[in-house]
């Protein structure tokens, strides 16, 4: 060491940090180069599709031309329905979880429960949707039929998250409404809710991305191939952005380029918008958190 200089031990550590930070930068720009890479595929072949008549219009000529606005519809449909149902399910169960069992073998089995059924293909999925609604339940291949369906897959997610938002309130904020001789329910309505709102919709947004996405629970439980018209009901078949994709990518001839990459374009457009709605509503309420 030189009078006030750096040693020669500091030194190889102020290398090492360099390199690791090097090596950290590097991993995180293998994960953003490829989603930049096809975002900017989609932007640069399915733009040129993109018009109004093309948001706003049915397919013609056996789906070779036209546009998609049934599809927007019954994404819409779909992704609603099943937020509707998914929703008010996973939170309170993550409410009952958290604050009301206690640890037990039966707590365990619901944990690893909500675990395995995370991990299920989707595929599983729609064989369930089309056991347990289409037939048993005799709900038909239908709008509801297919956000049951897709609700059952993103319930784990809204329960892990909402349970992990709940956890993340201070005790001390249940204690101080105890012992002013609140009820467990009054505090967790009026304190516990309102302070983890902002973690809870995490797991919402995921569901909607999710949900939006999928093709195989929906193909065989609602979704059409085509429809001449709009759905009316949950009990009507729907079009769906994410079957529409697969159907004139797979199965349809000359269909023009751009029309699929237009489609994959609205389609990711949708979920950006649907998922930056509620990181802005997410964000609003965690500015009002008071900790």
């Amino acid at each position: 060491m030189d009078g006030f200089g750096t040693t020669t031990e500091g030194r190889r550590r102020h290398r090492a940090e360099r390199l690791a930070s090097g090596v950290f930068l590097s991993m995180t720009a293998l994960l953003i180069l490829p989603l930049a890479a096809i975002l900017g595929l989609l932007v640069m072949r399915g733009a040129p599709a993109i018009s109004l008549e093309f948001l706003f219009s049915e397919p013609l000529r056996g789906m070779t031309a036209g546009g998609i606005w049934p599809a927007i519809v019954g994404t819409l449909w779909l992704v609603g329905v099943s937020l509707a149902v998914a929703a008010p399910i996973g939170v309170l169960a993550a409410v009952y979880l958290n604050e009301y069992a206690r640890e037990s073998w039966v707590t365990r089995v619901i944990h690893l429960a909500i675990v395995n059924l995370a991990g299920v293909p989707s595929i599983v999925h729609a064989l369930f949707g089309v056991g347990a609604f289409v037939l048993f339940l005799n709900l038909g291949t239908s709008v509801l039929s297919a956000s049951l369906t897709l609700a059952i897959m993103t319930l784990p997610v809204i329960i892990a998250s909402a349970k992990e938002a709940l956890a993340a309130v201070p005790m001390a904020f249940r204690e101080a409404c105890w012992n002013v001789g609140a009820t467990r329910w009054q505090t967790i309505r009026h304190v516990v809710l309102p302070n983890s709102i902002a973690g809870i919709l995490t797991g919402v947004i995921l569901q909607v991305s999710r949900a939006a996405g999928e093709t195989a629970p929906i193909m065989f439980t609602g979704a059409a191939f085509f429809l001449p018209f709009l759905p009316a009901s949950v009990h009507d078949q729907c079009m769906a952005l994410s079957m529409h994709l697969f159907t004139i990518s797979t199965q349809v001839p000359n269909v023009p380029a751009e029309i699929p990459y237009g489609t994959a374009l609205v389609l990711l457009a949708v979920v950006l918008a649907v998922n930056a709605t509620s990181i802005a509503f997410r964000v609003r309420l965690r500015r009002r958190r008071k900790w």
